[in-house]
């Protein structure tokens, strides 16, 4: 009974499996840290594009150093919380994708780590940067303003939640690119030919009973 040899059975298990490693080299570490870092730098510039989209709900002052709502009933702050979504995950979809084309697809789990990283150091700069933009401002004309006067409620994403947009629409968009390129992978593989065997030419199937269990024609019957 012949038997494949074994450099044709670990070519076999390469066109099933192609495992990506763990890269831990200086290089993959190096461009992690920078997908952290700019990813981050990313996050500062959402919150400022929260803090100049998002609507605020109206004061009036009431006394010196208190002010109440206009409405009680605004929907400013849900709308507020659903913009920083929105901006978490448009912000996302960029990270994930630039950290992939970066990163993933040549440093794999390492790089990916990072880009989950970045997403979630983003969203917690952009949540801070947008609750901070005009806070000071506002402080002063609250303690300056007169009985009557009206002025814009600072930010605050009261929906914690949503800081998770980020990392979910970062991992979603690196991780579909992956497995994108992974399918990719294992068709290039499986349309390859196999190496030929003892008694084979290559690209030819074994016989049936033969222990590779893989179909064809039997020698010696008709």
């Amino acid at each position: 009974m012949s038997e494949l040899p074994q450099s044709s059975r670990a070519a076999r298990r390469s066109y099933a499996s192609p495992v990506r490693p763990f890269d831990a080299s200086p290089a993959a570490i190096g461009v992690s840290l920078a997908i952290v870092a700019g990813t981050a730098l990313l996050g500062l510039a959402a919150g400022y594009i929260w803090s100049l989209a998002a609507p605020r709900a109206l004061l009036v002052i009431v006394s010196p150093g208190a002010a109440g709502l206009v409405h009680t009933e605004t929907a400013a702050f849900i709308a507020a919380d659903l913009t920083f979504g929105l901006v978490g995950l448009a912000g996302g979809v960029v990270s994930g994708a630039l950290g992939y084309l970066l990163g993933v697809r040549r440093y794999g789990p390492l790089a990916m780590i990072a880009v989950l990283a970045g997403a979630l150091a983003a969203a917690l700069l952009a949540r801070w940067v947008g609750q901070q933009a005009g806070l000071a401002n506002f402080h002063h004309l609250l303690a300056t303003l007169p009985a009557g006067r009206q002025l814009l409620d600072p930010l605050t994403l009261r929906a914690t939640g949503a800081i998770a947009c980020w990392p979910f629409a970062a991992g979603l968009t690196a991780g579909g690119m992956e497995a994108f390129a992974t399918r990719g992978r294992h068709q290039g593989g499986a349309a390859r030919p196999l190496p030929a065997g003892p008694g084979l030419d290559a690209g030819e199937a074994w016989p049936p009973g033969s222990p590779h269990g893989l179909p064809g024609p039997q020698p010696g019957l008709d």
